[in-house]
């Protein structure tokens, strides 16, 4: 097995939901009562994934239209699929190359994306250009290497098993899951008043299975590892995590999920 040379796969919108839906939903209310935008106004969803944000944004932010573009088909046929709204367009594309014109978007936003785009400065300059003069530019990235505990008991004991599995964990590649990178990133973009934040879920698991069971789903790069290693060495991680997460008399833990939010005004 090679690691270093697995494959990221984001194809099952079904799969994902289970792996981060707890999360990423009670995240996307946070960051949108954050972001406090006005009613009625045109929302560009970058990287939509399986339309959780989208649906979000209907529900909370009362918008006149919601655009969501991501590149994985899969995704976009769950999203089209699940958010039956009739403001709400789904559509396949680049992040890094945005299908619509400049100065088109009240509020343009993306959800748990920016570290797995190529060129992640391409990408928040396309969305600082398509958002209008005075409109909202904002996105939010997992704390890889800090407080989504989630990943962190998984990698921690990954690589504890084998060191090469250093190269696959998100707190150790994507340096964007911090402040300071984040925030300048919107600020090269020509983002004005950038701000950052964290937001803090916590989420409940009756017992090991139901927190484990979402790594055998192969959507990420965690999943996509777990299911690399053979009958033998999945076993060992699983027991191995399962020792070092606190639980418990009967069985149940809780666990953080951290996000960090940047916002700027185009």
């Amino acid at each position: 097995m090679n690691p270093g040379g697995q494959s990221v796969a984001w194809s099952s919108g079904g799969a994902y939901e289970s792996y981060m839906g707890r999360w990423s939903r009670p995240v996307a209310q946070e960051f949108l009562a954050w972001l406090e935008v006005p009613a009625e106004g045109r929302w560009l969803d970058v990287g939509c994934g399986t339309g959780a944000l989208s649906q979000t944004i209907l529900e909370m932010s009362s918008p006149r239209e919601v655009r969501g573009i991501d590149p994985s088909t899969g995704f976009i046929d769950y999203a089209r699929k699940q958010v039956k709204d009739r403001r709400a367009r789904f559509e396949v594309g680049d992040a890094q190359a945005l299908p619509y014109s400049k100065a088109t978007f009240e509020a343009v936003v993306s959800g748990l994306v920016l570290n797995f785009v190529p060129e992640p400065a391409t990408a928040a300059a396309e969305m600082a250009r398509v958002a209008l003069p005075g409109g909202m530019v904002a996105a939010y990235v997992w704390d890889y290497a800090g407080e989504m505990q989630m990943l962190r008991y998984f990698w921690d004991a990954a690589v504890a098993l084998d060191s090469a599995a250093s190269d696959l964990d998100e707190g150790r590649r994507f340096p964007l899951c911090r402040p300071a990178p984040l925030a300048q990133i919107l600020q090269s973009a020509g983002l004005r008043d950038v701000a950052v934040r964290p937001i803090d879920v916590r989420t409940h698991f009756h017992d090991f299975d139901e927190y484990w069971v979402p790594f055998l789903g192969e959507q990420g790069p965690a999943p996509g590892y777990a299911t690399s290693l053979d009958e033998d060495g999945r076993d060992a991680l699983r027991e191995r995590i399962r020792r070092s997460i606190p639980v418990a008399p009967n069985g149940s833990f809780d666990l953080i999920g951290r996000a960090w939010a940047v916002r700027g005004i185009a």
